[in-house]
């Protein structure tokens, strides 16, 4: 049998190891827990882990904002008995269901401040500084307080997160809101014969002036074009799809063309 103290110490050991710094008191319950992690901003939450005792000592642990995850057991997954490999796999997906659960929970708040902050807010102006220096109408955009505000929504319509952008150019987007598979309209989706999918708010204004007849619409970023793209093309197989990658020549491993390939 393991000393819960070696047990509590090498999990939180591995943590340190990926980075994550836990200096809150863990508790092995098979209950997702939040916790600060040290360097992250103060009140953020983004560390979790789920710990079991029982049976054999084993969890999963990660950081929300990275989306990194890992699994840790005290016992060699070599030695595990046919037993255990059948509780351990129950576990991780119980893991899983845990997270999906808060996380959905999450994004379903986040949505309803991206509703409430989008319903406040005003037509943008377009002599906004930034949008003066991208030679773009304002499109969709709206103004919020000093920032252009832009919706990021589903095929649906139902916005779930924003993207906030200051005169200077510096984006963020809404804390906890969803963004995997969403995007940003430029011109509005009904059924498009052709579908433009870029990777920023100014390129899709800028496609948008130059084919006035394509439905254009932002991924927001390399990372989610195929994502949007998959998901485009289940929602319309007969639309023809074009994807309008950046040409990141400039930065190692050229992301944008990259992601655009789908590699």
């Amino acid at each position: 049998m393991y000393n819960i103290t070696d047990i509590l110490n090498s999990f939180r050991n591995t943590m340190l190891q990926t980075g994550i710094i836990n200096d809150n008191e863990i508790i092995p319950d098979g209950v997702l827990h939040r916790f600060h992690i040290n360097g992250d901003k103060r009140a953020s939450k983004n560390g979790w882990y789920v710990l079991y005792l029982d049976g054999f000592p084993s969890g999963v642990f990660g950081n929300w904002k990275s989306s990194i995850s890992s699994k840790w057991h005290m016992k060699p997954l070599s030695h595990f008995t046919q037993k255990e490999w059948i509780e351990y796999r129950r576990r991780i997906e119980e893991i899983r269901y845990q997270h999906n659960q808060i996380k959905m929970q999450e994004q379903q708040q986040a949505a309803r401040r991206a509703n409430l902050i989008w319903n406040n807010s005003k037509s943008a102006n377009p002599e906004y500084p930034y949008l003066l220096k991208k030679h773009i109408p304002p499109f969709i955009a709206r103004q919020y307080k000093s920032f252009l505000i832009l919706p990021i929504t589903d095929f649906d319509g139902k916005i779930w997160s924003l993207q906030f952008i200051h005169s200077d150019g510096s984006k963020k987007l809404l804390s906890k809101g969803a963004k995997k598979g969403r995007f940003i309209s430029i011109n509005g989706i009904s059924n498009p014969v052709q579908l433009l999918i870029c990777e920023g708010f100014a390129t899709g204004a800028t496609l948008a002036q130059l084919h006035s007849t394509a439905c254009v619409i932002a991924a927001i970023d390399a990372g989610n074009l195929e994502t949007v793209a998959v998901a485009a093309r289940n929602r319309w197989p007969k639309s023809k799809i074009i994807i309008c990658a950046d040409d990141d020549r400039l930065i190692p491993g050229n992301p944008g063309q990259t992601k655009a390939s789908g590699n």
